[in-house]
């Protein structure tokens, strides 16, 4: 317990170092590019127009409004491999700074999730333009997204925390988890109906995918303009808490021996 208030207090203290780093890596992402965060949403709208043509001949009698199904998704499921990836290499990246001098390790994770966060509504926008293409109407229920993009990350730091400790012990954790990503990408109904699935795939799917929730969750009250219902809601609330809390319990654990492996 105390541990974890020393990282309370340390966040406070070094916000404004948090707010940096978030800078610095959407500036070096985007430096030296013509279009700079325009490339936020030409990115995703690119792959959605590829991934329609390519997927629409399978799925889209089966699905209304499947450009914005598809992007709806592949928007949140891009979101958590981004955040989750580069939370992975964020010790490992800043090395040579946390030899030098003492910062909260923990920052440059959440420093990279968060940088990956502001992207992420940043690319929000070529699901908006869909939308208006397609004559989706906004309802009282879009309210409700921003709880539904909360829960997605702190689901996301929590398993940035775990991949970054995890990552400083055994590099292989990077290989592996493009892998595991890629699985659970496929596993995830993001450009299928999930009801096109066996009965038994489609509960392991909803039992044990928590994207399968949060994206059900944001097609809900963008999409189709209902509440999620209660189920959803708790399921999505529960694997976020349950992941920052394994997250911030294994980092702890190990963080003081970063400095004898990085």
């Amino acid at each position: 317990m105390q541990r974890l208030n020393n990282w309370v207090r340390g966040f406070l203290q070094y916000r404004g170092l948090l707010r940096q780093l978030v800078m610095r890596d959407l500036k070096i992402k985007y430096r030296r590019s013509f279009l700079g965060y325009l490339w936020s949403v030409l990115n995703p709208l690119m792959i959605m127009l590829v991934m329609t043509v390519v997927f629409s001949t399978m799925f889209r009698r089966n699905i209304e409004n499947f450009p914005v199904y598809l992007l709806s998704g592949q928007v949140m499921f891009n979101f958590m491999t981004n955040s989750t990836n580069q939370g992975m290499r964020s010790i490992l990246g800043s090395a040579a700074l946390l030899k030098k001098t003492y910062v909260p390790k923990y920052i440059f994770t959440l420093a990279k999730v968060t940088s990956c966060l502001v992207d992420f509504l940043l690319s929000l926008g070529a699901l908006a333009l869909v939308m208006l293409f397609t004559g989706v109407r906004p309802t009282p229920y879009l309210l409700l997204a921003p709880l539904v993009l909360m829960q997605l990350y702190v689901f996301c730091v929590g398993v940035g925390l775990f991949l970054a400790q995890a990552t400083v012990f055994f590099r292989d954790i990077q290989y592996i988890y493009s892998v595991i990503t890629m699985a659970w990408m496929y596993l995830t109904p993001i450009f299928y109906p999930v009801d096109m699935l066996p009965e038994r795939l489609q509960g392991l799917i909803k039992l044990c995918n928590p994207m399968y929730c949060y994206i059900s969750q944001f097609r809900g009250v963008v999409l189709y303009g209902w509440m999620p219902a209660w189920h959803l809601w708790a399921y999505g609330s529960l694997a976020a808490l349950l992941s920052l809390t394994i997250g911030i319990v294994s980092f702890l654990r190990s963080q003081d021996r970063f400095i004898l492996f990085i």
